[in-house]
């Protein structure tokens, strides 16, 4: 059993180098260590922080931005309403004019038409007396000596008649 149960020099010869050993670790092992984890701890709170404060402003950039899309969008909207409204006005402007202007000719023509029908009548008038002339000058020419009576009675007998 001597070999499982240690000396008490062996004992006191361990503590002592275990003291040591800790003294020494202590000075030049676990400040150094423990100043690396604390500046490591402060370095990871640092970062957390920053990643903190970039997540706060990503947000706000977000939020932002989506303001300026609805106002962009809103705007867009109201540039199509107008575009749409000109439109819609220059189109019933053109129809309007366009309108104006066929009664315009319309009436023109119906004026022209007046006209030539007038004209026509006037030379189907002019046709039918010459003719009439010609042939009631045939047709009297045996009875009636004189050309002026012959003429007299021609308007006389036109007088009587009515042309539509």
């Amino acid at each position: 059993m001597e070999l499982v149960t240690p000396s008490i020099g062996l004992v006191f010869w361990t503590s002592i180098a275990f003291v040591c050993l800790l003294i020494l670790l202590k000075k030049f092992a676990w400040k150094p260590i423990l100043a690396a984890i604390q500046e490591r701890e402060q370095s990871i709170e640092d970062a957390l922080n920053k990643a903190e404060l970039a997540k706060t402003e990503m947000a706000r950039l977000t939020s932002q931005n989506e303001e300026l899309l609805k106002e962009a969008r809103a705007e867009r909207d109201l540039i199509l309403k107008e575009a749409k409204a000109l439109k819609d006005n220059i189109v019933n402007e053109a129809k309007t004019q366009a309108h104006n202007e066929g009664a315009k000719l319309i009436e023109k023509a119906k004026i022209e038409i007046e006209n030539q029908k007038k004209a026509a009548l006037s030379e189907l008038k002019n046709q039918v007396s010459s003719l009439s002339l010609d042939i009631a000058e045939r047709v009297l020419r045996n009875q009636l000596q004189d050309k002026a009576t012959q003429q007299d009675l021609v308007t006389n007998l036109l007088k009587d008649v009515e042309l539509n």
